[in-house]
């Protein structure tokens, strides 16, 4: 701690907001479709959670509170749109991890979800970034769907996503360049 002539400290006593931890990720992606919207290359939205509200306090037209409210439905994915004529849809994903991506991460009705946009001609996959060695990888559902259904392990190996999956760079504007690789994922179909 340093004291200034002003009597000020520089010790900073405000707690640790831990509440978004994990969010550089979404924030990254909604950055990045902010970009990809204002330059007219995709339209690609973060849905909404589906909630029901139960209980809403209504003090003054401003100062109206949801008091009570549940999950609707469980969500599938965080983002959808389009981009070149081809339906796009995907969830994004962090981890600490830096050897493998647990396949806990994804629950089972979001993969089943990005298993039919994929069968109904639609762009899916996962991005995964590895937080802790600053790595953001985007995975198709195919990828993801062959891992699955030839190993018993119960995540991937960071080696299987550095082999079948793209790296995805990070920049000023847009954050993250997964449209780049999109149009590769178009070319090859």
């Amino acid at each position: 701690m340093m004291n200034y002539p002003n009597k000020k400290s520089t010790y900073n006593k405000k707690p640790i907001d831990y509440g978004n931890r994990g969010m550089t990720l979404e924030e990254d992606i909604n950055i990045s479709n902010r970009y990809y919207l204002e330059n007219d290359i995709a339209i690609i939205y973060k849905k909404p959670t589906p909630i029901k509200v139960v209980n809403v306090e209504y003090n003054k037209r401003v100062n109206t509170k949801i008091k009570e409210a549940y999950y609707e439905i469980p969500s599938t994915t965080d983002y959808n749109g389009i981009y070149k004529g081809k339906y796009i849809d995907f969830d994004a994903k962090e981890t600490k991890s830096k050897t493998s991506f647990s396949l806990n991460n994804i629950h089972k009705h979001q993969l089943e979800h990005l298993i039919r946009v994929k069968n109904h001609g639609g762009i899916s996959f996962l991005i995964i970034r590895f937080s802790t060695i600053n790595e953001t990888y985007l995975l198709t559902t195919n990828d993801i769907e062959y891992f699955i259904n030839n190993n018993d392990r119960k995540s991937i190996p960071i080696d299987y996503i550095r082999k079948y999956g793209y790296i995805i760079n990070s920049n000023y504007y847009p954050r993250l360049e997964y449209i780049k690789i999109i149009d590769m994922i178009i070319n090859e179909y």
